[in-house]
């Protein structure tokens, strides 16, 4: 059976960057019960245990998943490893045309995409809609276009894929990550076992029917579904030859040792606390809202989240005036409400997770800000929350919170913001504000992340390498580099 949601009752917005199908204009389909998809076909797990994914914004059940143990986990694996032969010897234009496909598809559908993601993980739809979606698409499509082309990728190199990857997601960005995964691996010509997170298996399921509608041949892409002992399967199977990982530092350093000393490859996108500097220079309103961006985007549920704040003790007062100013604009509510900024919280754990941090700027005395607007009396939330003159030992400055929560530090040099900003166990990114080039310039080469941005935060293009140093991972998705960690490269 499958639930049919009026798109229109949901306050869902029509004025879409990609035009949807026809057929996927009025509603939104969910099942209510979806199987593992193993050889491109939907099968019953083994232990016939199913799992409920709930919507974080009313705590209702949305579906039931299926849980896949360690036979289906085999199963998955083989049926990718039968696949493989097949797939790596096709024509590369021909494997460049399935990609295509999938992009088009994915277009197609982006209404039903947007909303099925916005009711599982919370975000916002206006950040599903305008961002998630078309750039899951736009990763197909960028990859599409190198299937044929890896010759010129590493030129005078002999390249040859890897055979099966083994590809774990995290629940903040689900078809994203799916997308920044499957595309490049697909286009360098191997086969995929994707497991998707356990809160937000939804659009996963949901990328499974278009593939099967791609006609993609049989086995090339497995999607199953499970917790934490699902992905430990998967990690540890002796026939996957990549593992690709999205998620904690804690996870991705267990990752680590169990795949040591094995021929397994590995990228792994990890955790972060990143620096957002503001010197007295900056455009103080731009910088104000990249600070708002950077760390309230999709409720701070973001591994390169602009968390740390450093501000120039020239312009603290005016910069902390104007972000509680800002604050006092955004909208906290339904994520399916188009004029909402920020949605729910992904899930309860999650939830708690960050009023225990809360809890610990109390207990440090220090100066916080909130806006007390009415909450939803249902479903998991959090006001957005400043604290003022955070100390670097501050937990709060230095663990990850994975919330609306920033923590706002002063500086007076640029050789003290740099020491600040890289007095932290992570290097995923980090944003400079100034209209000073060669002090963007400077700081883009002395920051220890793996993204700078100038001028800007949370931009993303499929062109460009992401990734992070120290323990926020190694390897590199996106771009041209994302090609290399699927391949043997001689």
């Amino acid at each position: 059976m499958t639930k049919k949601i009026n798109s229109f009752s949901l306050k869902f917005d029509t004025d879409w960057q990609y035009a949807a199908a026809p057929e996927s204009s009025e509603h939104v389909e969910i099942k209510d019960k979806y199987d593992l998809f193993i050889g491109s076909k939907f099968v019953q797990p083994k232990s016939k245990k199913y799992f409920e994914t709930i919507n974080p914004s009313n705590e209702e059940v949305i579906s039931k998943v299926a849980e896949a143990n360690g036979s289906d986990v085999d199963a998955a694996v083989s049926a990718a490893r039968k696949a493989f032969p097949k797939w790596s010897k096709l024509p590369a234009k021909e494997r460049a045309k399935y990609i295509f496909r999938i992009a088009r598809l994915i277009q197609e559908r982006a209404r039903e995409f947007a909303v099925i993601e916005s009711m599982d993980g919370g975000k916002p739809i206006k950040e599903a809609r305008d961002i998630d979606i078309p750039l899951a698409a736009a990763h197909f499509f960028y990859y599409a276009g190198w299937a044929d082309k890896l010759e010129y990728a590493f030129p005078h190199r002999k390249v040859e894929p890897l055979g099966v990857a083994g590809q774990i997601i995290p629940w903040n960005f689900p078809l994203l990550m799916a997308a920044w995964k499957i595309a490049p691996a697909l286009a360098c010509g191997n086969t995929v076992v994707l497991k998707p997170a356990e809160t937000t298996p939804l659009t996963a399921m949901k990328l499974a029917e278009l593939i099967q509608d791609a006609g993609l041949p049989d086995g090339v892409v497995n999607i199953i579904t499970g917790a934490g002992q699902t992905g430990a399967a998967l990690v540890e199977h002796p026939d996957i030859d990549k593992i690709a990982f999205t998620g904690s530092t804690e996870v991705g350093k267990i990752i680590q040792k169990a795949i040591a000393g094995t021929k397994k490859k590995a990228t792994l996108e990890l955790g972060g606390k990143s620096a957002n500097i503001i010197f007295e220079d900056a455009a103080i309103d731009q910088a104000v809202e990249g600070v708002i961006n950077g760390i309230f985007f999709n409720q701070g549920h973001v591994c390169c989240a602009g968390s740390r704040l450093f501000v120039q003790e020239s312009i603290k007062e005016e910069v902390e005036r104007k972000l509680k100013a800002r604050l006092e604009t955004l909208i906290v509510g339904d994520p399916l409400d188009k004029n909402t900024d920020v949605g729910a919280i992904n899930s309860k754990k999650q939830l708690e997770t960050i009023e225990a941090y809360l809890k610990i700027g109390e207990k440090e005395g220090l100066e916080s800000f909130q806006v007390k607007s009415k909450l939803p009396k249902k479903g998991y939330y959090c006001h957005p929350t400043l604290f003022f003159d955070v100390a670097q030992s501050s937990r709060l400055a230095q663990e990850e919170i994975f919330g609306p929560v920033l923590a706002i530090q002063t500086f007076r040099t640029v050789d003290e913001a740099i020491e600040k900003a890289n007095n932290t166990p992570y290097g995923l990114s980090a944003g400079v504000w100034t209209d000073k080039g060669s002090k963007a310039f400077n700081l883009s080469v002395q920051l220890k992340a793996g993204v700078v941005w100038a001028n800007t935060f949370n931009k993303f293009d499929p062109t460009s390498p992401f990734g992070g140093y120290k323990e926020s991972g190694f390897g590199r998705e996106g771009g041209l580099q994302g090609l290399e960690g699927y391949l043997k490269v001689e």
